[in-house]
């Protein structure tokens, strides 16, 4: 068993303007089914439309956001959570100071960096 606080884990920049992310869970870890990543959105940033062939399921933990397939557009807050199919396009736009939330992705190598393995 593993234990830890997400502020004791490094912030690491995701490449998109205002958006970091935590690997909190991974195959670093040990984890050999599932990553556990935090992503925290400043106000106004975005991580635009894109898609994997790997599901996520999200728990928005803090501030409010935009989630879109590109066809329609949620507005989510705390306790909304998500599932997004293997292979439908999402993107994420905060709309608050911060949007933070969980997402969680199989552990595939093609998912997830190699520091984390």
């Amino acid at each position: 068993m593993f234990v830890g606080h997400y502020k004791d884990v490094p912030e690491k920049d995701t490449g998109f303007e205002g958006v970091t992310i935590r690997w909190l869970v991974s195959p670093k870890l040990g984890a050999k089914n599932f990553a556990m990543r935090y992503f925290v959105l400043k106000k106004g940033a975005e991580i635009p439309i894109h898609q994997h062939d790997w599901e996520h399921e999200i728990f928005i933990l803090k501030g409010e956001g935009i989630i879109t397939n590109g066809k329609e557009e949620y507005h989510v807050k705390p306790g909304n959570f998500l599932y997004v199919p293997p292979n439908e396009p999402h993107g994420y736009k905060a709309l608050t100071d911060t949007l933070e939330f969980l997402c969680l992705i199989p552990a595939k190598k093609e998912a997830i960096p190699e520091d984390e393995w």
